[in-house]
């Protein structure tokens, strides 16, 4: 795991919303992406996973060591479907933006995931990645909260 991913998995778990959160989801990184897994260590919360199910994601409990399986968008996602109704969502981003809003895949798994969720979501994202505009449409959602380093 890179020295990044590291030091923004820990400064996540010095937020508040991170110490109120019971149920957190994650997301198993893409090749670029920040891969917060280390996160699975803390043994004093449930962590969860996304599962794509058709155009909608599901949250699916996850526990370190666990079988994953790769879904149609070519991630890596849990073999179950123990849904859960997350506290806190880690969302991923390809950018953020000032207003908090994200710039993900375009498929817009997220975006309908969270439009009707009362989970703190949450970006984790090296500062190259924050920009002035990623110019959201009225279908985006943004985040409560932006770490960076």
């Amino acid at each position: 795991m890179d020295s990044l991913s590291l030091i923004l998995a820990e400064k996540l778990k010095q937020t508040e919303e991170y110490k109120n959160a019971k149920n957190i989801m994650i997301f198993y990184p893409l090749k670029d992406e920040v891969n917060l897994l280390s996160l699975l260590d803390d043994e004093t919360k449930t962590f969860y996973l996304p599962k794509i199910d058709g155009d909608n994601l599901l949250c699916c409990k996850y526990s370190k060591g666990e079988p994953l399986c790769e879904s149609s968008f070519y991630t890596k996602e849990p073999v179950s479907e123990n849904i859960c109704t997350p506290d806190l969502v880690v969302v991923p981003a390809l950018a953020v933006d000032k207003n908090k809003y994200r710039l993900g895949y375009g498929k817009g798994f997220y975006d309908r995931f969270l439009k009707n969720s009362h989970a703190i979501t949450i970006v984790c994202t090296p500062k190259e990645l924050l920009v002035e505009s990623v110019f959201p449409q009225a279908h985006d959602i943004h985040v409560n909260l932006v770490i960076s380093t």
